[in-house]
């Protein structure tokens, strides 16, 4: 934190504004993947680290509550009484904002038998009670007691709405707000009474009332011994009452004069420990806005000690200089970090730095660059002897490629490392990885003495070359890391490899008919139209079909449909939801509210499509290695992964993506039932295995085997429930599930799966074992050895280890699914480049991959693509390839 011109200290009420939290966000809305809730420490720290940027405190502690059981209900037993059972979900999210306070090096206090409250007035009293120190007191809190501590040192900062509106309570506000000054606050609330402790106040008398009589009288002391004089109903309510206003007042007083065993300079605000709030904000899965906001606001400042940078022995190359100083460093292994920018399958070099392990280090401005500066680079670059090693390679990879250079012999990418280390990870960038592992800030200081730390406001220079010692370090410090977790051959003969591949994919890209994708935005416009003046038509007015408020009030209140789970704001109306509430009640207005949602989607992804297609007329997706813990590519700018595939508009969508000019077709092979063949080699179940050597229908063949029928009597219905059961095992398929999503009831859905684990008892024996082996481990393996880490498994909380559980199911079969696909591109790319075929791969969805053909190589395209995504790994049971062809993506796939 910045210095500030006066010391502050910042008292929060961890209690009271954690469950504010929860209440102003809702909880289905902030969860974890194994099912921890996390609205409550979202909130909180949001709320903490924007009062940590806005007011720069110098002191900082938080107060919690240690339960309900206080000296104030020992007096008096109804107090607080008429609070709701503490829900469990914010209960469990406690243990996370005090590990948050610890990473942030903030002091959190509890004391048995007191509250929060008490806690800060005892604080407070200290602070105030050193007149010469200036140090001034900041309250956060949510509970109005507080206001009794305001002074012209103190000032309360209360939410006014949810967790971001706070309200400033000075004396003058205090007063103006209440009538009362301050100190007489809490003797008006003991003539009024605080419905939130359960405290009954005087009939009929309000705040102005009370406060007329505490300034007529100078206070609530003078007001009880003059009882007599107050007339009228009011003074008769008071002085019936005169026992619940003594009390309240007693109760309402807060402690001011705790034990707690520390002083004021205890609470000086300390460095704070990053690599464990990183560590947290991935377990938490907070990204984005948030997390951006933690990392600046709580960054150490000028005067924080860090671990010392590396001290290198950096230069910026002359023009003509270049190649000597490469030629200087032989074949030693070298970090190399690319200045520029890359995306949609090209890119921009405007700087490349060199670092070596001796502390040499070289910067080349590329666009100052003689003709013999590029000769030399290119050379460098292209030369696999020379072993290099970058963070993140794709991008940089694109951006040399544009700039005519071919990149060769990296030995190492870092980025790809950590992923296989730490899966579940939200963020490789190079700086969190920088300080976690080599525990070394990524800033540049004015000293090079002190070594050089990376500043955007830095020279670049300088920058470039931190950045590339750093990848080289860090690859150096998770080499171990790697070996431990299984992952070299993953590591240097799939993920790497697979970087070119991906960048020749993006580079290449797919040709898209924008008359068709135009026409198709048009379509749906319209529909979202019709959709929603169809929906007025029934109930004869227009709403806001995008507000959940308007539509709670038509669906629950007009209509008066069932209601839906309950939320703090009414009842829920989010897509499952309405979906489960149409199947049982097809009432006209939801059904096109559901058709309107619908098609906005499609539009929506019409557009994106628009926007992201080139001036070559194709688009050039990015793909990404790094976010899936399951080791499944994802695509964005545009995604390409969430274009509907079974609905006859996702297929109208496909249609748009064509043949390039100078090709014949398309050409689309994926595997079938890629997961169940996966779980027929792990699970060795012999029946399964001969279900699939059969040849028959798979689906037909385990049904005939599950009810004991000939494989010509099993009937849709008997296929469907079975073909359910074999897709849904993966993913922890309850008996409950299985019941919703054929329509059938539970207790049948639970007799069918009894009798598909009669049939096929080594997939049970195989679901049981992986989760307890996973248990046992820590962590789950695919068939290549990549490894999914669940330490939920262990953990007390129930969501939570369920959560996990069902990750253990499904990670060593989807990420086998995702194992086997890269090597089944790797193989086909490196056939392709043999060959001498001019056919090209485009795309990967899922398990599927899209080709380019070539005129008159569709035949060998079709024997090369089948051999090699056959090949791709010895199973118990043969992978079988389906392949298609046509002039688009969709007519391709059918």
């Amino acid at each position: 934190m910045t210095e500030t011109p006066r010391p502050r200290l910042l008292l929060l009420d961890g209690h009271s504004l954690a469950y504010r939290a929860f209440f102003a966000l809702p909880v289905e809305n902030f969860s974890t993947a194994t099912g921890q809730h996390t609205n409550a420490v979202y909130g909180f720290t949001s709320m903490l680290v924007n009062v940590l940027r806005d007011e720069q405190p110098t002191h900082v502690a938080v107060a919690f509550d240690v339960s309900r059981q206080t000296f104030r209900t020992e007096e008096y037993a109804d107090y607080k009484a008429k609070r709701n059972k503490t829900p469990g979900e914010f209960s469990s999210q406690l243990p996370l904002i005090e590990r948050m306070l610890d990473s942030f090096a903030i002091r959190y206090i509890k004391h048995p038998g007191y509250e929060a409250d008490d806690i800060i007035a005892t604080l407070v009293t200290q602070a105030l009670a050193d007149e010469t120190s200036g140090l001034e007191v900041l309250i956060l809190t949510g509970d109005r007691d507080s206001i009794q501590l305001v002074t012209e040192r103190s000032t309360v900062l209360y939410p006014m709405r949810g967790v971001s509106d706070l309200s400033r309570m000075t004396p003058a506000y205090v007063e103006e707000k209440y009538g009362v000054p301050p100190h007489r606050y809490p003797e008006l609330a003991a003539i009024v009474g605080e419905q939130s402790d359960n405290l009954p106040g005087v009939p009929g008398v309000g705040a102005g009332f009370a406060a007329k009589w505490i300034n007529t009288y100078d206070g609530l002391d003078n007001v009880i011994a003059q009882a007599d004089k107050i007339t009228g109903k009011k003074g008769e309510a008071f002085r019936e009452h005169l026992g619940d206003v003594i009390r309240n007042r007693r109760l309402n007083a807060l402690v001011r004069d705790l034990d707690l065993g520390l002083a004021i300079d205890d609470l000086v605000l300390g460095e704070w420990d990053r690599p464990a709030a990183l560590e947290l904000l991935d377990e938490l899965e907070f990204r984005g806005e948030l997390r951006t906001r933690i990392l600046d606001v709580v960054a150490p400042g000028e005067d924080t000690p860090v671990e010392a940078g590396v001290e290198l022995d950096g230069i910026t190359l002359a023009p003509d200089t270049v190649g000597s100083w490469l030629e200087g460093i032989g074949e030693e292994t070298v970090g190399l970090s690319v200045r520029g920018s890359w995306g949609s399958g090209t890119g921009r070099a405007t700087g490349l730095a060199f670092a070596l392990a001796d502390g040499r280090a070289a910067y080349v401005d590329v666009e100052t660059m003689s003709a013999a500066d590029d000769k030399a680079v290119a050379g460098w670059l292209a030369d696999p002897a020379r072993p290099k090693v970058l963070h993140d390679a794709k991008g940089p990879l694109l951006a040399l490629a544009a700039q005519g250079w071919r990149l060769e012999g990296v030995v190492e990418d870092s980025a790809l490392a950590a992923y296989l280390v730490a899966p579940d990870q939200r963020s490789y960038d190079l700086a969190d990885l920088s300080l976690r592992y080599l525990h070394r800030e990524l800033a540049v200081a004015e000293d090079d003495d002190q070594g050089m730390l990376f500043d955007e406001d830095a020279n670049l220079a300088k920058a470039s070359m931190v950045q590339a010692r750093a990848a080289l370090d860090l690859s150096a410090e998770l080499a171990d890391e790697v070996e431990r977790a299984g992952g070299r051959s993953l590591l240097t003969d799939v993920e790497m490899p697979l970087v070119g591949v991906l960048a020749r994919m993006e580079q290449t890209g797919i040709a898209v008919d924008i008359e068709h994708l135009e026409g198709l935005e048009a379509h749906f416009g319209e529909e979202v139209r019709k959709e929603a003046e169809e929906a007025y038509a029934v109930i004869g007015k227009e709403i806001n079909l995008g507000s959940p408020k308007q539509l709670q009030v038509v669906l629950f209140d007009e209509l008066n449909m069932p209601k839906t789970k309950r939320t703090k704001t009414g009842y829920t109306t989010d897509a499952d939801a309405l979906q489960k509430l149409a199947a049982s009640n097809p009432h006209p207005f939801l059904l096109h509210l559901l058709r309107h949602r619908e098609v906005i989607r499609l539009r929506q992804t019409i557009e994106g499509l628009l926007k992201t297609v080139q001036p070559d007329g194709r688009i050039h997706t990015t793909f990404h290695q790094t976010i899936a813990a399951t080791g499944r590519l994802s695509s964005t700018e545009p995604n390409l992964q969430n274009i509907p595939v079974r609905t006859e508009e996702g297929r109208r969508i496909r249609e748009s993506f064509v043949v390039g000019p100078g090709y014949d077709s398309l050409m689309t092979a994926d595997y079938s039932q890629i997961e169940m063949r996966i779980m027929a080699h792990l699970s060795e179940d012999e029946a399964l295995i001969e279900a699939f050597r059969s040849g028959r229908d798979f689906h037909a063949e385990t049904a005939s085997r599950v009810f004991d029928v000939a494989p010509d009597d099993v009937t849709q219905e008997m296929r469907a429930k079975i073909k359910a059961m074999n897709y849904g095992l993966a993913y922890g398929l309850s008996a409950f599930g299985l019941s919703q999503q054929l329509g059938i009831e539970p207790r049948e859905a639970s007799g069918l799966m009894e009798e598909y684990f009669d049939t096929f008892g080594g997939i049970r024996d195989y679901l049981t074992g992986v989760v307890d082996e996973a248990r046992r481990t820590g962590f789950t393996e695919t068939i290549m050895g990549r490894r999914r880490y669940l330490p939920d498994l262990t953990s007390d909380n129930r969501m939570r280890r369920e959560g996990a559980e069902r990750m253990a199911l499904n990670a060593p079969i989807q990420g086998s699914a995702a194992d086997l696909i890269k090597v089944a591109m790797l193989r086909t790319d490196a056939a392709l480049r043999d060959s001498g075929l001019r056919s090209r791969m485009l795309l990967q969805v899922h398990d599927e991959l899209v080709f380019e053909v070539a005129d008159g190589e569709r035949e060998a395209l079709d024997t090369l693509v089948r051999e090699q995504m056959a090949g791709a790994a010895d199973l118990t049971v043969p992978l079988d390839v389906s392949v298609g062809t046509g002039r688009s993506w969709h007519e391709a796939a059918h």
